[in-house]
């Protein structure tokens, strides 16, 4: 079985890197030659290579299978279709999951995915409930997100979910709820539950925990209770996962015991054991039906039910084989499951503790065992952080080893007590939520002084995959048990994870980065040894802003934990909306802007007489001068970057006026890349500023299908022939300028990263034309 289950994950692994799908027939033929050599007990590891690529191929093609056309993005579409899944209270907006029955726009029947995810805006919405049946207006988007190196891949979470689109309904006044949920269901039963038992929760951060530990509802936990969760390394503790079925599991499994004793004539079924296995399966069942049955809760459901059937089928069974096991289970239910980092990190976690546990000949005392086991399993997860999140916490063996026992021990049992008897005897339940918030606070205290030591968090660059193999087997000997030979080498094959950092400019070269940050714009600049950030993008809400979902994991993905000058070109939100983030974690030593005076931190006014330096590299500032009188956008700090092999202008949104301004002074304003003023609106990229410009590349820092449409046609067709690239449809874009090379030509990350759940696009080229790009790279022209 170990071996087949490795070859599994081994064919499994390879649609991670693929940009698009091969043709269809393939999953059927892996399936046919992987089971003829399975049934023939040849070659297991080929035979499972072969079944885990044809089942992954199969789920893949499936989701994509109905996705929606380019042509009825942005179009209004009725769509009918039932809530699944618990709607989100944002505040201002519901977002909720729709499965769609059916499909129509003017009248025709189309297609468009068989889940969508939709946000109903406005401040007279109506209660969405699960299981309700709603025919609605709407307007959709394929899946996608933001595509950036080192962040969080939305676009990818959005696939394995099998969400194929996004959108928002579009006329509130003709939605029409068509029927309530018909006969119960397990989400409308978790609403309800939820419902009933907000009430009852205390206030405070307490609520936010116990409602995850109770329902696996974690919308209610804060951005900086979140901070301290990851900060400690403990944010498993709030989500049901493997350790807190494994609890009820427990709990279970030794309540069977006392059902045992009362069954009377039942105990002739069969032995103890037996039942006791079957109640603790029962038990953890029920607790993951409380989460919704979450991918992450069945995958530890199903490790779990491996681990009791050893009791069920009365065979004793060794850990890896049982492992192994369990990873075919979970890969046979979820093939994508390796795509996400939960699975590695799960698995690994186990895989950890069965290593650690296994080969101990010396005798030691429990206490010792619970630290020892702390610090393996951190030290062999570090790796595994480091490269999918690009951070690990240095105190999480101390707080795990307070806040594991004491969560599972005292707040979970109380959590689940309470609400077991919240339905029938309420006051009974609040007083058990009010006893486990009690328990939950020291705690919380003590996880809060673990996060504020000043080394709480290692970030580091993320690592290349040779790196990262090359440290995993590092710490297989590193936590090694004693008398293994070689585990000084382990840390020596650890070094590299430690030391590496990713390749820095040249000595008179610098790196543009235009990140993509939707509508809006935030970009960084590299020299040798100086980072500074022009804007930060966007603030979408209290708890999503693209500094810190964008600008600060790219800069840590960098191996960057300050930067040397922050500039806000001015102030609104789609240029200055993330600077809270950038300014926290970033720790910048000079703050500019156009509005020092509207700042709520020291800044300099980025005047157009000042200028400095950096490695070989001119900053200089153009715009605005002190003695104008312009405000928004035309005073927008205009930034030139002068190298060796060439030279880059940022003019942030500045329009006609400040383009006026800046050629009535004779300003020096050509340049090889030049990010287009204002996204590319028509009030901006006037012909003569273009002319004085004259640059090679012009690149759009715009959202994909803006409401305004920029970057907009007329303004494409001045910059031509400058070949022309956008944030919306490239991603990420990255150009270099090397004394010896000079200028490189603009590289999208979509382009240098392709991937098959990664949607296609409408990009812009010369002359005003578009052309829909497609994962892997082809094109078709467009009517755009």
């Amino acid at each position: 079985m170990v071996r087949f289950a490795a070859g599994m994950l081994l064919g499994v692994l390879p649609i991670a890197w693929m940009a698009t799908l091969p043709s269809w027939w393939w999953a059927p033929l892996c399936g046919v030659g992987g089971a003829a050599l399975l049934a023939a007990r040849r070659w297991l590891p080929v035979a499972g290579a072969l079944l885990g690529l044809a089942v992954a191929l199969g789920a893949a093609q499936a989701r994509l299978a109905h996705g929606l056309a380019p042509a009825l993005e942005g179009r209004d579409i009725t769509l009918t279709g039932t809530v699944v899944g618990i709607p989100e209270d944002g505040g201002r907006r519901t977002r909720f999951r729709l499965a769609v029955d059916a499909a129509q726009r003017d009248g025709q029947s189309v297609i468009v995915p068989a889940v969508v995810r939709l946000n109903w805006y406005g401040t007279e919405r109506p209660q969405i409930e699960p299981g309700m049946r709603w025919r609605l207006g709407a307007r959709l988007e394929r899946a996608r997100g933001f595509a950036n190196p080192g962040t969080f891949d939305y676009a990818l979470w959005l696939f394995r979910e099998g969400i194929g689109a996004t959108g928002y309904v579009r006329d509130p006044e003709t939605a029409r709820r068509l029927a309530d949920a018909a006969g119960p269901s397990l989400a409308a039963g978790r609403e309800r539950l939820r419902e009933h038992l907000q009430p009852l929760m205390p206030t405070g951060t307490g609520a936010g925990i116990l409602m995850a530990l109770a329902l696996g509802h974690r919308s209610g936990i804060a951005p900086a209770d979140w901070d301290i969760l990851r900060a400690t390394g403990t944010t498993h503790l709030v989500a049901i996962s493997g350790l807190h079925i494994g609890i009820v599991a427990l709990i279970g499994f030794q309540c069977g015991r006392v059902v045992w004793r009362l069954a009377g004539p039942l105990r002739r079924l069969g032995p103890r054991p037996i039942a006791q296995a079957w109640i603790g399966l029962a038990a953890a069942a029920a607790y993951a039906a409380l989460a919704g049955f979450a991918l992450p809760t069945v995958r530890a459901l199903l490790m779990l039910a491996v681990a009791l059937a050893t009791i069920v089928l009365r065979r004793r069974a060794r850990p890896l084989e049982g492992l192994a096991t369990a990873a075919v289970a979970v890969l046979l239910f979820d093939p994508l499951a390796p795509l996400g980092a939960s699975f590695w990190l799960s698995f690994g976690a186990v895989a950890a503790i069965l290593y650690l546990a296994a080969g101990r000949v010396a005798p030691i005392g429990r206490a010792q065992r619970w630290i020892a086991l702390q610090l393996g399993i951190t030290v062999a997860l570090t790796p595994l952080l480091l490269g999918f999140f690009g951070q690990a916490s240095l105190v999480a063996p101390i707080a795990n080893l307070v806040a594991i026992p004491w969560i599972s021990l005292v707040v979970v049992p109380l959590t689940l007590a309470g609400t077991a008897l919240a339905t029938i005897w309420p006051d009974c339940g609040q007083l058990l939520f009010a006893a486990a918030d009690m328990a939950l606070m020291p705690l919380w205290r003590f996880l809060q002084a673990c996060a504020d030591w000043p080394l709480a968090e290692w970030h580091g660059a993320r690592p290349t995959p040779p790196i990262l193999l090359l440290a995993l087997a590092g710490v297989t000997l590193v936590i090694a048990p004693r008398g293994v030979p070689a585990r000084g080498a382990g840390v020596l094959a650890l070094l590299p994870l430690l030391l590496w950092h990713p390749a820095r400019p040249e000595y008179g070269g610098v790196r543009l980065h235009l990140l993509d940050v939707g509508q809006g714009l935030a970009a960084v600049i590299r020299t040798r040894d100086h980072t500074l950030v022009y804007d930060t993008g966007a603030r979408f809400s209290n708890r999503f802003d693209a500094g810190s979902a964008v600008v600060v994991p790219f800069l840590r993905a960098r191996g960057v934990h300050r930067i040397d000058a922050l500039v806000l070109s001015h102030l609104d939100n789609d240029h200055a909306g993330g600077r809270d983030a950038v300014l926290r974690d970033m720790a910048p030593a000079t703050v500019w802007t156009s509005a020092p005076h509207r700042l709520e931190t020291q800044s300099r006014l980025c005047a157009r007489r000042w200028n400095w330096t950096w490695d070989g590299v001119a900053f200089r500032f153009l715009h605005p001068d002190p003695d104008d009188a312009l405000t928004g956008n035309d005073a927008s700090c205009v930034l030139r970057i002068d190298a060796p092999g060439g030279s880059l202008l940022l003019p942030g949104d500045i329009e006609s006026t400040a383009e006026w301004r800046l050629l009535a002074r004779g300003t020096e304003l050509d340049a090889d890349v030049v990010v287009a003023p204002h996204h590319g609106s028509l009030t901006s990229s006037t012909p003569a500023f273009v002319r004085a410009v004259d640059p090679d590349h012009v690149l759009y820092a715009v959202g994909y299908r803006n409401r305004w449409d920029f970057p907009r046609p007329e303004v494409v067709d001045r910059w031509s022939p400058a070949s022309g690239l956008g944030t919306d449809c490239a991603g990420a874009i990255h150009v270099s300028i090397t004394p010896e090379a000079g200028v490189s030509k603009p590289r999208g990350w979509r382009q240098a990263r392709p991937r098959f759940w990664r949607s296609g696009c409408a990009r812009v080229g010369k002359s005003g034309t578009m052309r829909a790009v497609e994962p892997g790279g082809s094109t078709a022209q467009s009517g755009g």
